[in-house]
């Protein structure tokens, strides 16, 4: 319960006590292995605070996400891409529909990256991800990414080694060609414990309302835990520079994964210093003509 003050009743609501932006970011010399799942990193609250904390800034980010698609109209280039990676059940989906589901459905770009097809196949892997990249104004979000090619096709030896090894640097390369023309990209990991993921796959499995978003090929999955912990670490010592770092979330808790992705895309927004684009027309003549209507 709320106290009450002078000014009326105080917000049971905890915030963050620190920028979760630094401590989620892959520095150098970051260890995967070391990185607990049920933590909370900057978040000292409970559950209930963390779906308050969500909720209350599920407005701000629809209204940040307005601004940008607005500068959009007036020539500005900027967009956000927000890359989703995880081991299966750790709540890609949720981010989804918890978080981006705030902002108006025409600022955003969707895309959930599977298998391959015959067509993309005969293409660079980076083909169809330049098929699906944002327009300025938009927010972007990969369900899985491009770098489903040097993760599951390295642990299931689905490519070469050297063209493993060719594509860390080619997405290096793509990644900041997108930052130069405008893009701001933030690459997230939702990262669950192996025991976690055996409780979800469970519930999918005691509940018929969620055996339509069971697959058995993710029990396979599960058997390489630890050589996608290592694609994973691979991942990230190659590819998470200054210019797109990774964010490596603790995904135990689902409501703070949601909550810390949302204060990503925050941080981002509002780094952006948008401004609403100035009329390109006469408001007071236009309020004129109106009126004689």
């Amino acid at each position: 319960m709320g106290s009450e003050t002078a000014g009326g009743p105080v917000s049971r609501r905890k915030a963050w006590n620190a920028d979760p932006e630094p401590l989620l970011r892959v520095e150098e010399g970051f260890r995967l292995d070391q990185v607990d799942p049920d933590a909370t990193p900057g978040f000292p609250g409970r559950k209930i605070d963390g779906l308050e904390a969500l909720a209350a800034g599920a407005p701000r980010l629809s209204a940040m996400q307005e601004r940008l698609h607005a500068a959009s109209t007036a020539g500005d280039h900027r967009r956000i891409l927000l890359v989703l990676q995880a081991m299966d059940t750790a709540g890609k989906g949720g981010i989804v529909s918890h978080v981006v589901s705030a902002v108006d459905p025409n600022g955003v770009h969707y895309a959930g990256f599977g298998a391959p097809t015959d067509e993309e196949r005969a293409h660079d892997f980076l083909w169809r991800v330049e098929r699906q990249l944002p327009s300025a104004g938009k927010l972007g979000v990969f369900d899985r990414s491009h770098y489903e090619d040097v993760l599951i096709q390295r642990v299931r030896a689905m490519a070469p080694p050297e063209e493993i090894e060719r594509r860390y640097g080619a997405i290096v390369d793509f990644e900041d060609r997108l930052v130069a023309e405008g893009t701001t990209i933030v690459k997230v990991m939702l990262h669950i414990s192996k025991d976690e993921q055996r409780e979800r796959l469970g519930d999918r499995l005691d509940r018929p309302d969620k055996h339509w978003k069971f697959n058995p090929a993710d029990i396979d999955e599960r058997l390489l835990w630890d050589d996608y912990q290592q694609a994973y670490q691979t991942v990230f010592d190659r590819t998470s520079t200054e210019r797109a770092p990774w964010y490596v979330i603790p995904a135990n808790r689902k409501w703070y994964a949601r909550l810390a992705v949302q204060q990503l895309l925050l941080g981002v927004l509002e780094d952006m210093d948008l401004s609403w684009p100035p009329a390109d027309f006469d408001v007071a003549e236009q309020r004129r003509r109106l009126a004689e209507s």
